[in-house]
């Protein structure tokens, strides 16, 4: 005897309703398998689980696609932060600048080796640490850094920074509503197990083979055993 299994996945839930109902609506309402109440719950749930999932993959996309012009912005910074550090450092070699002056940058025990960019959150702090540190030893007198200037350095990771806060604004809108889809399939697994509890009651006193296949007209999927025959 095959057993059956609820849907796992979310496409899986809606087609299994999707065939609940529709199943329902072309069946004359003296032979419905199932019970009005349970179909009209499973409409309900039907209409609301697809919004849902839809507006979780309308976020999800709007952030895929975001996410592909920010790439563009987190190359900029890394770039002109690093390359501003090298101009920096080849400064204090040629001794243009004093090499005291690397703690304005946060650089000072460095030993002339680029900072770690290799995450966003590391490229903000560096970012704001070498703008500071470039304002402020100017500030002092001291001659400006060109090619790049830090104001070309500052454009960039303002983009960057700008690009950073609207990942994480599409980041927590997505999660946010995959959190709503993940707590409403408990709902919608429990509709589709009482519609096939129904059916399966239903049908229980037609032949096996017979009524095993009423049963899947409802959506009730059945797997079999290593070995298990199929009817």
């Amino acid at each position: 005897m095959p057993y059956r299994r609820l849907p796992n996945t979310d496409n899986a839930r809606i087609k299994a309703l999707k065939t609940a109902v529709e199943k329902a609506e072309e069946t004359d309402f003296q032979e419905l398998s199932v019970s009005p109440n349970v179909l009209t719950e499973a409409k309900n749930v039907l209409d609301h689980f697809e919004r849902l999932c839809l507006r979780y993959q309308q976020m999800y996309d709007t952030q895929v696609k975001a996410n592909k012009h920010f790439l563009s912005k987190v190359k900029n910074a890394r770039m002109y932060i690093s390359h501003f550090v090298q101009v920096l450092y080849l400064a204090v070699m040629r001794a243009e600048i004093k090499e005291e002056h690397l703690s304005l940058y946060g650089l000072e025990s460095a030993n002339m080796i680029l900072p770690d960019l290799s995450t966003n959150e590391l490229l903000l702090e560096w970012g704001d640490k070498i703008i500071r540190g470039e304002h402020a030893r100017t500030s002092q007198g001291g001659v400006p850094i060109y090619n790049p200037s830090i104001a070309k350095v500052k454009v960039m990771c303002s983009l960057f920074k700008d690009g950073y806060q609207t990942q994480k604004l599409h980041q927590k809108a997505t999660t946010r509503i995959l959190n709503e889809v993940a707590d409403y399939r408990e709902i919608v697994d429990k509709v589709i197990f009482d519609i096939w509890e129904e059916v399966e009651k239903y049908n229980m006193i037609l032949p096996i083979a017979q009524r095993l296949n009423r049963n899947r007209q409802y959506g009730v999927v059945y797997y079999y055993r290593k070995g298990e025959s199929v009817e």
